[in-house]
């Protein structure tokens, strides 16, 4: 039915919509958003890396270790900076949570 650059192609559309959404709640922490926009890094060179595969090797990308090697690599920077975005929120999180506490029970014991 599809091919799967066709498919491809079309993921993007989802994607950006995905991307617009969170830029737009403004609740995503920074460096995972950060990460989730990189991601598009990693599409960007893929496709030109597939292209080389294929036309210098007549190979996929999957099959050329050190091309493939060297895309995933942005994949994999990509998913740090989600990762660790959102472990700055969480404990920047419980940071707020458990002042907030503090100050609560201290409320409580002067009453």
């Amino acid at each position: 039915m599809f091919s799967k650059e066709t498919l491809f192609a079309l993921s993007l559309f989802p994607y950006l919509g995905f991307l617009w959404f969170l830029t737009r709640c403004g609740k995503t922490p920074p460096l995972a958003l950060i990460g989730f926009y990189f991601l598009l890094v990693f599409v960007a060179v893929t496709i030109p890396a597939e292209l080389y595969a294929q036309h210098i090797y007549g190979k996929s990308l999957a099959n050329v270790d050190w091309l493939h090697g060297g895309a995933e690599l942005f994949l994999t920077i990509s998913n740090i900076f989600v990762v660790l975005g959102f472990r700055e929120a969480i404990i920047q999180y419980k940071r707020s949570s458990s002042q907030s506490n503090s100050v609560e029970t201290r409320k409580t014991v002067k009453n």
